[in-house]
């Protein structure tokens, strides 16, 4: 019972820190490889926030067309070092294989999840305040246009109402469900 006493909030220091900056990382990939405005003030932010080590790491790690790889690189070594070190504290031991498959699943399950927050965040400026600016909906937009257009495609027009956030928001829970179970399956058969 001691030892789970300072165990449980190192641990909850850990993932807290660990998650808000690999979120920021993955935000600032996502947001440059959408062609996000960069004056944007939460641009900047996201920037500042994630460039020292990323300034380290793109002299060994070049892009790929539009792809920042170091960011890829980055985020998936902190989500590792994240599991290793919550894992280690909780005294169970896992090999590399598992540990990669097991954060690579994380950061498939947060991406997704970010991507629902979005599309839903969106949704709910466009009925409260259609029309004006402000930094969130300008980064929402950028973020969600994608996949919303996707799904524009895909649905047709019903009269003025969009139902691609609907549609993008089921796509997002099935890719969910289809994606992340053989993941952890996998990662369960290699620890």
């Amino acid at each position: 019972m001691g030892s789970t006493y300072m165990t449980d909030p190192i641990i909850f220091l850990i993932d807290s820190l660990f998650s808000l900056y690999i979120l920021a990382i993955l935000l600032r990939f996502l947001l440059q490889w959408c062609g996000a405005d960069f004056y944007n003030p939460i641009s900047q932010f996201l920037v500042k926030a994630t460039h020292p080590p990323l300034r380290i790491l793109r002299r060994f790690v070049p892009s790929i067309g539009r792809i920042d790889t170091s960011s890829l690189v980055l985020v998936l070594s902190l989500q590792m070092l994240a599991d290793f070190s919550i894992l280690l504290l909780k005294g169970v031991t896992i090999n590399i294989g598992a540990l990669a498959i097991l954060s690579f699943t994380q950061l498939i399950s947060l991406l997704i999840n970010v991507l629902v927050f979005a599309v839903f965040a969106r949704a709910l400026l466009s009925w409260m305040n259609p029309g004006t600016f402000n930094a969130a909906a300008s980064i929402l937009a950028t973020l969600t246009e994608p996949l919303l257009d996707l799904c524009r495609r895909i649905i047709p027009n019903l009269g003025g109402i969009d139902l691609s956030p609907l549609a993008a928001l089921l796509l997002l829970q099935l890719a969910k469900m289809v994606l992340l179970p053989p993941l952890h399956e996998l990662a369960g058969l290699i620890g």
